[in-house]
This record gives structure tokens, sequence and C-alpha cells, in this order.
């Protein structure tokens, strides 16, 4: 089962629909506890990073993540804020992310039009089981105003606006992408396939 976490600050909906067009196992999970059976966890979210890092601990999501993610060794996606959020803190404000990614999301600079909104592409900076049998033209839906910074070690893609940018981590069981695969039409769905076919 994968379980499609619902912490108050997500967009579950469209990920879910996203899953059962491609026939998935899935269920949206609003009990911390229910990470812990899954076979595969998506963490989406939007909004601001220091309204989701107190949404999750009030939730007690935190505790559990933890342990699935970290103990257990459950495969993880965070989207968009979701994958931020495995990282300790952001620019937006203060708010303590997971922590499971050293590192700081940083602000678009004032001389960009923020957020960066719309569709580009990604490269990919290693050989990711995330990205199997992607090409060139893949492209993906972005909706952000903060971002990781190059030099991140779990780096697995960057993209570029106005500078670049990394717009996907992969750290063992844990994978993130700072763009929405769930609007993201065909690639979007090739990659959410990746990732359920994936055996970290």
């Amino acid at each position: 089962m994968i379980a499609v976490v619902n912490f108050g600050l997500s967009n579950v909906g469209s990920v879910a629909n996203m899953l059962k067009r491609l026939r998935a196992d899935q269920q949206i999970i609003d009990k911390p506890d229910d990470v812990l059976n899954a076979d595969k966890i998506v963490l989406p979210g939007v909004g601001s990073f220091p309204a989701a890092c107190a949404r999750l601990r009030e939730s007690g999501f935190d505790k559990t993540l933890n342990i699935a993610a970290l103990e257990k060794k459950i495969p993880i996606i965070g989207i968009c804020l979701g994958m931020q959020l495995f990282f300790e803190s952001s620019a937006e404000g203060d708010g303590q992310g997971l922590g499971w990614i050293p590192g700081r999301c940083e602000r678009f600079s004032n001389q960009l039009k923020v957020p960066h909104m719309g569709w580009n592409h990604i490269t990919p900076t290693n050989d990711h089981p995330l990205f199997k049998n992607m090409d060139e033209e893949s492209r993906f839906y972005f909706v952000h105003s903060f971002y990781i910074p190059t030099g991140s070690d779990a780096a697995i893609s960057m993209t570029t606006y106005g500078e670049d940018f990394v717009s996907a981590v992969g750290c063992g069981n844990i994978v993130g992408v700072q763009f929405h695969p769930e609007k993201s039409h065909k690639y979007g769905m090739a990659l959410l396939k990746n990732f359920m076919e994936w055996q970290p």
C-alpha cells in the first residue's frame, strides 16, 4: 500500500488521483500510526515551511515519519514543500524541518518573478531509478518561491530558473522532487510509476 500523507497542508487529492490512474494500491492517511503499515509513502505539501513544520509536529506525523523513513527504511517521496521538509530549515521563517538531509531552503532573488511557476526541464545528475527511461524532452510543473541551492550532496537533478537549483534529491530510501509530478501529465505519471517500482 502507498500511503499519501494528509497532515492538513497538502494536495492529497490530485496525488491520489494520479496514483489511481497508475492502478496503485494507495490510501490517503490521516492517522500518523498508519504510515508504519505502508510499503511506500508520499509526502505532498503546499503552503509555508513554518506552518508545515508546526502542523507535522501538532499532528504527530513527525514522529511516525521518522520511524518509517529512518528506522523501517520505507521508501518515501516528498513533493514540493514535502521535499523541502526533509531539510533542516528555510529562509521562509522559523521552523525546524525533519532534518533528514542537511541544508536550508533559500528564496529566489527579488530580480526574478516569484513564485517560479510553470513548466521546466530537469537535468539528472546521476542514474537514479526515479528517472528511469526519462528522455531529454521530459518536463515538469513547478510552483515555488523557495529552493534548495546547488551543492547538496543529495541532489539527483538540477533545474535552472535565473540560477541553478536542486530539483530532486535522493538519499537511500528517501527521494524528493521540487516539482509537482501529479500536475505534470505523462512525465509525472512516468516518474511516479518509477517510484512505485523502485526498490532501494
